[in-house]
């Protein structure tokens, strides 16, 4: 089988392959011990254009123990040696070269401890390269090889998939990113676009990527790494507000052929301050889990996929989501990138996904990131921030404009104290909007600035990162933040419109009028495995829930505001509460929001 592989790489037709593979399906492709053996079908995946298939194992083993596992690799040729970890990110197994996932080999016939036959099944998706799965005793700690199966193949592995929209710098643009095999010395990439059912437009694309040497650490430049292929983005410009179009991702090969991907819808963005229904999800620390019940690394986001499931449901009520940090934890293991990207692709293909770094995403010691911490496996912000645009120079910090809203983006994960660049950069973002416009102020940052009653905050005597909101809080009241959302804490809390630790009104849930204060809201509960409360009671903590969900906005106009928390496993709502107010009440003074002397007086 590994001859025919290096034949088809050779130029042998795909037809003639497919002739002889037929009459190879179930031959034992390599066994090493005696009648241990793997075997995978079907052999080639994703004719029909498919980024997604399911692929059916049978293996045997002559000594099979309930600690044997079976690990997916990607590309098929890895390195089964033990590599010790360098640091407490480098999780088992360690093998040089990591597996994608794995499962144990007894996971869906218990009695293979016995018979030593099982049968799993495997969801693969493209990843630009071929596979292969193996057969270990040993456990995770000790593994051995005992088999290893015959080589998987996607039709193209080079295809444009998991598409991405996000906001272009301007309102009126939309980006559109995706993953390839190709680099711009094979093929030209663009996006075809237009109207719906109207004249279609190429607009070409940029491509980068990053090598093992642009991390920072292990496991992303040891044995987590692997080759991201090639990062495409395109700039649609000159949108029409609210309207509908489509789009398709294409690559002109240098031979004249194309390549193309399926096509795809999306929603131009209404104008800034255009009076329609807009309707925007947040959230934090999603991360990632397999359809197929296997195992991966950093395995603690069990929510992760009623989450994206929940927010696939409500999509044609859906314009635009932020997933405020902590996106898929990769932490240091490159291939969990494309897996992510392929979970979120039917919201992402369709509405603008807009990203801000996490701890998980940035930190690591001694390369500038605020906190000298681990959690980002070695990456260093590199794979987050080549793999989704964002509308911002160094594509950690922004400002995002949608009809009503304005989103102030912040990043946590870089000094945000009074004096900094960030400091500034945040003041501008709050001072620069038209709140007759854009009456709705959401401030969003990854680690809690404001009020948390996680244990993890208060056992440390406070409720919020240290020094979190003493510079901020006077931004938020100067320029009237109507809410501020956080990720981190992996649960759901709410508290009263708040101001130096003191409520400013009493209602719950139907503010009328000015807030005085700003309703801080952590919506950390995306995925990740859920954080405890303080058995401390905090007068400011209006609602607090210990489960997954995400948060709605639906702003109907000017002056009505609807929040709703709604939780993933059902999608119904938990938690919610409206705004409702003229313009004059924006303009209001409240304590530290007006100067204390006018001419007038």
């Amino acid at each position: 089988m590994a001859r025919l592989i290096q034949m088809i790489g050779g130029g042998m037709s795909l037809l003639y392959f497919l002739l002889i593979l037929g009459t190879t399906q179930g031959v034992v492709s390599q066994a090493l011990k005696d009648t241990a053996y793997i075997k995978v079908s079907p052999g080639i995946l994703g004719f029909g254009g498919q980024a997604t298939e399911w692929v059916n194992l049978e293996f045997m083993s002559l000594n099979p123990s309930n600690d044997d596992w079976i690990g997916v690799f990607s590309p098929s040729n890895f390195s089964d040696s033990l590599c010790p970890a360098e640091n407490k990110m480098t999780h088992p197994p360690l093998l040089c070269t990591a597996p994608i996932k794995y499962q144990f080999a007894n996971y869906s016939r218990p009695s293979y401890k016995d018979s030593g036959k099982g049968f799993l099944k495997f969801q693969l998706i493209n990843q630009r390269s071929d596979f292969s799965f193996a057969l270990f005793s040993g456990g995770l700690l000790n593994p051995k090889l005992v088999a290893v199966s015959n080589k998987i193949v996607f039709a193209n592995p080079k295809a444009p998939v998991y598409p991405r929209l996000a906001h272009g710098k301007l309102w009126n643009e939309m980006t559109v990113t995706w993953t390839s095999g190709y680099g711009i010395d094979e093929a030209e990439p663009f996006v075809e676009w237009g109207p719906l059912g109207g004249e279609q437009r190429r607009s070409p694309a940029g491509t980068l990527t990053f090598d093992r040497n642009s991390m920072c650490g292990a496991p992303a430049r040891t044995v987590g790494w692997r080759d991201p292929g090639f990062i495409h983005t395109s700039l649609l410009k000159e949108l029409w507000p609210n309207s509908r179009y489509t789009y398709k991702l294409g690559h002109r090969l240098y031979n004249g052929s194309y390549v193309w991907s399926r096509q795809y819808p999306f929603k131009a963005s209404p104008f800034p301050g255009q009076n329609s229904v807009q309707r925007v999800i947040i959230f934090g620390d999603m991360g990632k889990d397999e359809a197929d019940g296997s195992r991966i690394y950093n395995q603690y986001q069990p929510g992760a996929l009623n989450t994206t499931k929940q927010i696939v449901r409500d999509l044609k009520d859906i314009d635009i989501v932020y997933h405020i940090g902590d996106l898929c934890y990769a932490k240091g293991y490159i291939s969990q990138w494309d897996q992510f990207t392929s979970q979120i692709e039917p919201i992402a293909s369709t509405v603008p996904y807009m990203v801000a770094s996490g701890n998980h995403e940035r930190d690591w010691p001694g390369t500038g990131s605020f906190y000298g911490n681990l959690d980002s496996g070695g990456e260093c912000g590199v794979p987050a921030q080549t793999i989704f645009y964002t509308p911002a120079e160094n594509r950690a910090k922004y400002k995002s404009d949608y009809g009503m809203f304005r989103f102030c983006i912040a990043h946590t994960e870089e000094d945000w104290r009074e004096g900094t660049e960030q400091f500034n950069f945040i003041e501008h973002c709050l001072a620069t909007v038209d709140r007759q416009k854009q009456p709705w102020l959401i401030f969003l940052a990854h680690r809690v600035l404001g009020y948390s009653s996680a244990t993890s905050y208060a056992d440390d005597g406070a409720f919020e990162e240290p020094m979190g909101k003493e510079s901020l809080q006077k931004l938020w009241q100067k320029y009237k933040v109507d809410i501020a959302m956080y990720g981190h804490v992996h649960n759901y809390e709410r508290t009263c419109p708040i101001y130096q630790n003191i409520c400013t009104m009493n209602e719950k849930h139907h503010y009328k009028g000015t807030l005085n204060g700003t309703i801080h809201v952590v919506v950390g509960g995306g995925g990740a495995a859920l954080a405890d409360y303080t058995t401390l009671q905090t007068k400011w903590s209006v609602f607090k829930d210990h489960d997954y969900g995400f948060v709605k906005l639906t702003a109907f106009d000017h002056s009505n505001l609807l929040f709703e928390y709604k939780k993933s496993r059902d999608g119904n709502v938990y938690d919610s509460f409206r705004i409702s107010r003229d313009y004059r009440d924006i303009l209001a003074c409240t304590v530290d929001s007006c100067p204390s002397m006018t001419l007038a007086s």
